[in-house]
């Protein structure tokens, strides 16, 4: 079973210095960070912005190829998660055909968002992930209370949907 999410902003990890991608589900029930490099942070804010640049970026390209294809993006799904390493894939319509393609789910969330497409994560992916929910308690909220304390608010929402 899987969730739908949305991006609702990009941050910095003040302890690593690593941009990460904030999902939420539109329950306001789980929040998911992951960790991903600058450049595909650089692609995601392209992407939540809507920013045409002069000639097209990496996932630019591929929906542009896409399009030029006839080929449709049907949804994203980030769909494991092992030793802190994320793993998505990318569901495609060609004519009849239904395509899965392997992403990182950075790739995968900058195209879904170049698409409008949705974004959807498996339950056990939110389960196994480091997470923020309404049901944590203890350390668990204590360390993500400590780490949002941290962040700069300007940060959080200047990519804000």
């Amino acid at each position: 079973m899987a969730k739908e999410m949305q991006v609702v902003g990009i941050t910095v990890d003040p302890a690593t210095q690593s941009p990460i991608v904030i999902l939420r589900d539109a329950g306001n029930q789980h929040i998911l960070p992951i960790w991903i490099g600058i450049l595909e942070a650089n692609a995601i804010a392209v992407g939540l912005e809507k920013v045409n640049l002069p000639r097209p970026m990496t996932h630019d390209l591929f929906k542009n190829v896409m399009d030029s294809l006839g080929i449709r993006l049907l949804r994203i799904e980030v769909t494991d998660i092992k030793d802190n390493t994320y793993f998505a894939a990318i569901h495609l319509e060609a004519g009849s055909e239904k395509i899965v393609v392997d992403s990182r789910p950075s790739d995968a969330i900058a195209i879904a968002l170049r698409y409008g497409a949705p974004i959807l994560v498996h339950e056990a992916v939110i389960e196994k992930a480091v997470r923020i929910d309404s049901s944590l308690t203890g350390a668990d909220k204590d360390k993500w209370t400590e780490l949002l304390e941290k962040m700069d608010p300007e940060d959080f929402s200047k990519y804000k949907m």
